[in-house]
């Protein structure tokens, strides 16, 4: 979960520098997608009851 804040994080602040735009956007995306997909599988790992 770490590495994908982290991730996160640095997209956004690389935001503030205005890097090439296409590339700042793809990678704000991945971060986005990154971030969802751990918190989708968290909410599942809390939801599904112990068997």
């Amino acid at each position: 979960m770490a590495r994908v804040w982290r991730d996160f994080l640095v997209a956004a602040f690389s935001a503030l520098r205005k890097p090439d735009e296409q590339a700042l956007a793809e990678e704000r995306r991945r971060a986005i997608e990154r971030l969802a997909d751990e918190v989708i599988r968290e909410d599942r790992r809390d939801a599904d009851p112990p068997r």
